[in-house]
């Protein structure tokens, strides 16, 4: 099956999907920072979609768009039914997760565990495909265990195109099933970003977003050089300014103040039905290497339920 074209260009500069992190929350706050990066959700389950409470993992703010969904399973089946319901809840992209090693996707035996079986995935692709209209994509690792050479990524790869797929991410780290926790192998195995540029080199009709140790804008643009698109991660959590120097210095375009950012997050909380601390834990690192950046740290952290929690910080900040 031909593999549907993504037509909006913000896959230039995504943000990862993290577990426990990006929630509508943080999106609808990157958002506000950076009007043109592409956000990803965290990754929502087949099971969750088929048993559990469907509006709950898939409701979002439409000021979020352009977002993608990401999947994690491993029934060719549930995977198609979970991305119509995402077509149908408006996302612009479904992403598949075979890149997370947790012991919680092990166990269940997808994400990271898929690139073992690479024909598996192509059904799983194929068959979503065939469900929906709007692009899927694969989010994956260079490898996995001892298998991290180039052929075993690139035969990976290879036998996922043959569906007409064309557009991966992937993170240029192996992953250890086990052994190393997450945050470990976000870590420890080497970036090998060389592998990744040689796909590119090799494979030069595929669409390749680098993701793995990026960290400063320019990084960033001297990886968009070599590929399609770059994929922030923690960098983008811990230090969200970063998005409005993207918004300057890769899409040319003017991001809002701090404080506007602020006030606007403020009249979010104020009409959201969520606790405001569920809200301002994302905004943690809003002044970080700022100024005041540890009274704004400081103030959310002991008062993030307290009403305008954000403008008694942002005034506080002001006194520093």
């Amino acid at each position: 099956m031909t593999q549907k074209i993504n037509d909006f260009k913000n896959s230039r500069l995504s943000i990862a999907p993290m577990m426990a992190w990006t929630d509508r929350h943080c999106r609808f706050f990157h958002r506000l920072i950076s009007p043109h990066s592409l956000l990803y959700t965290e990754m929502v389950t087949t099971g969750a979609l088929t048993y559990g409470d469907q509006d709950k993992h898939l409701s979002y703010n439409t000021q979020e768009h352009p977002i993608a969904l990401q999947l994690g399973g491993n029934s060719p089946k549930d995977l198609a039914f979970s991305a119509k319901l995402g077509e149908d809840y408006g996302y612009d992209e479904i992403n598949l997760n075979c890149g997370c090693p947790s012991d919680r996707v092990q166990s269940g035996a997808f994400g990271a565990s898929l690139m073992n079986v690479p024909d598996l995935v192509a059904e799983c692709v194929d068959s979503m495909q065939h469900a929906v209209k709007i692009p899927i994509t694969i989010k994956c690792r260079i490898g996995i265990d001892e298998s991290d050479d180039y052929n075993f990524l690139e035969q990976f790869v290879s036998t996922i195109v043959q569906t007409g797929a064309s557009h991966f991410i992937i993170h240029a780290r192996k992953a250890w099933l086990k052994g190393l926790s997450p945050k470990e192998n976000r870590e420890i195995p080497p970036l090998r970003y060389d592998i990744v540029q040689r796909l590119k080199k090799e494979h030069p009709h595929l669409t390749l977003i680098l993701n793995g140790g990026i960290q400063t804008i320019e990084d960033i643009k001297q990886h968009l050089t070599l590929f399609d698109g770059v994929m922030l991660g923690r960098e983008a959590y811990k230090n969200p300014w970063i998005l409005s120097a993207i918004e300057k210095e890769i899409f040319n375009a003017p991001s809002p103040s701090r404080e506007e950012i602020v006030h606007s997050m403020q009249d979010y909380i104020n009409t959201s039905y969520a606790p405001s601390q569920s809200i301002v834990r994302h905004m943690m690192g809003l002044f970080k290497g700022e100024i005041g950046g540890k009274i704004w740290r400081q103030t959310l952290s002991d008062h993030g339920n307290s009403k305008n929690i954000l403008l008694t910080a942002l005034e506080k900040v002001k006194k520093t």
